[in-house]
């Protein structure tokens, strides 16, 4: 079984999705922690909803940037998970935070990396013609969406597409690649070979 932190800013829907997988026995893990940087986030409330243990911290709240992960990794240090999902998390995570969770931070894009990394991934999707998009879930590391790849998965790009329409049909495949992602950390040892994951012995 592996121990999962979540980090989310809003309704927290990955979350939700990983959470259901654990309820009816289809991932091995526990969700030790969630964190949210908003008080308003719907999926602090779901959270809460669900007995889990839930903290806000408020970046508005604090001087720096630096402040505010320090809170956040006190509570991390705390909850002691194996590894730390983002599901919507709005913050970018500093190289001496990721630093300390090597190969143990896990995103969610909304494009199959490398391409469209960044924000509006299915605008950029449907502005450059392409008739494949997906999702990826990938490491961490101190690059933006550059980091080491675990899964994805294809999502066709229809005709008469719009970002919105796109994003919609992705975001349910993003709920399957993130707990088919998760469970293969939990079955299987793994190793980071330049930007591959491998699992297997």
């Amino acid at each position: 079984m592996i121990r999962i932190a979540v980090l989310l800013s809003g309704r927290g829907s990955n979350f939700t999705a990983i959470d259901d997988a654990i309820r009816r026995g289809a991932l091995d893990a526990e969700i030790v922690c969630v964190i949210s940087n908003r008080p308003e986030a719907p999926g602090i409330e779901t959270a809460r909803d669900r007995q889990h243990h839930a903290h806000v911290v408020d970046h508005r709240t604090f001087s720096s940037r630096q402040a505010h992960e320090e809170e956040v990794l006190r509570i991390l240090d705390t909850a002691r998970p194996d590894f730390i999902v983002l599901a919507g998390y709005m913050r970018l995570l500093s190289p001496s935070f990721v630093a300390r969770y090597p190969h143990r931070i896990l995103n969610i894009h909304p494009s199959l990396l490398p391409s469209f990394p960044g924000v509006d991934a299915q605008a950029q999707a449907v502005a450059h013609g392409v008739k494949v998009s997906g999702c990826t879930v990938h490491f961490v590391d101190e690059h933006l969406d550059a980091g080491p790849i675990i899964a994805q998965r294809p999502v066709e790009v229809r005709d008469d597409d719009t970002a919105e329409t796109l994003a919609a049909r992705i975001l349910v495949e993003e709920h399957a690649a993130y707990v088919h992602a998760l469970g293969l950390l939990a079955r299987s040892p793994f190793r980071v070979v330049g930007r591959r994951v491998v699992f297997g012995e």
